[in-house]
């Protein structure tokens, strides 16, 4: 696996100085050429992302600006090489969401040698951070969360949390806001934790049937997603427990009406739509040269039967 991200490294360097040398993105006197945008999506068969790319796209026609779309499938290798083809047709600039901690930190490198700027959405490589970071403050929110659950168990409960990507900014910073709400709930024991490697549901299903073997008197679930969150339920609904509180993050169109129809206690619900429009906007204001925050932090919601209708008529 390594092998094949240091090959993709060195292809990357040798399409990067192509692009230098031809001028990078930019054609001298073209103000009136249409600008491209590449966007990279980790996985387009999560909700989240798909609706990212969606506000992406509305955007960029409401801007008259190109969108180049590639899926990595949840495939660090794959990113890297489409990275590379969008740098090779010399886009304006890249919107990126990173499949995964592995080799997240190549396409960013590569595309700032090309003179291509990044914009990084939900997910910021560590050590190579986009030229703006746009996502949920998912610390602040995962507190809020952590908060409200320990308020519903009434401060008392086995927890069993099913973590995303090992990592990644999303899965370190939920991590990071609920153990601080914890902290204020001493009667809430962590008794199990598992990491998966795609934030998918079967993953959640199989993750909390195994806990749940293992510790009997669980009656706390934190998926980390929404998809990972409903695999919990239906495991705990598999094992008929009663009583269980399952929690989930993101907001998508099945947790939402998870939510509403009591299957999950409550979720965060991430604001995919203004995400994905920011993001355009800040990609065009890079290419313009100008200077935008390392970081621009978005508000989740808390979200339980009492205030999801509209979320789910209207997603934010």
């Amino acid at each position: 696996m390594f092998k094949r991200i240091a090959l993709a490294a060195v292809a990357i360097a040798a399409s990067v100085s192509l692009a230098a040398c031809s001028g990078g993105a930019g054609v001298p006197g073209g103000g009136t050429k249409q600008k491209t945008i590449g966007l990279a999506v980790a996985n387009q068969q999560a909700d989240f992302f798909n609706q990212i790319r969606q506000a992406v796209e509305a955007e960029a026609k409401a801007e008259n600006v190109k969108v180049i779309v590639a899926d990595a499938k949840g495939d660090s290798n794959t990113q890297v090489s489409q990275i590379q083809d969008f740098i090779t047709q010399q886009v304006d600039a890249i919107i990126y969401i990173p499949a995964g901690a592995t080799a997240a930190t190549v396409p960013v490198k590569a595309a700032k040698a090309a003179k291509i700027p990044v914009v990084t959405v939900d997910r910021n490589p560590d050590g190579a951070p986009g030229d703006t970071f746009i996502a949920t403050d998912s610390v602040k929110a995962a507190k809020t969360l952590g908060e409200w659950v320990g308020k519903a168990v009434n401060g008392t409960g086995k927890l069993g949390v099913i973590q995303g990507q090992i990592g990644t900014t999303p899965e370190q910073a939920r991590d990071e806001g609920f153990k601080a709400a914890m902290a204020e709930f001493p009667g809430i024991t962590e008794v199990a934790r598992q990491a998966s490697k795609q934030w998918a549901q079967d993953e959640g299903f199989q993750i909390a049937t195994d806990m749940i073997q293992a510790n009997p008197g669980i009656n706390v679930f934190f998926g980390r997603a929404d998809a990972l969150a409903l695999g919990a339920a239906q495991a705990a609904k598999n094992a008929s427990l009663k009583n269980v509180t399952v929690v989930g993050f993101d907001g998508d169109a099945a947790g939402l009406k998870a939510v509403q129809n009591g299957t999950l206690a409550a979720t965060i619900c991430q604001p995919t739509q203004k995400m994905g429009k920011l993001a355009v906007e800040s990609a065009v204001k890079l290419i313009g040269g100008e200077k935008l925050p390392a970081e621009q932090l978005q508000d989740g919601v808390l979200t339980t039967k009492d205030n999801v209708g509209p979320f789910i008529s209207n997603h934010p």
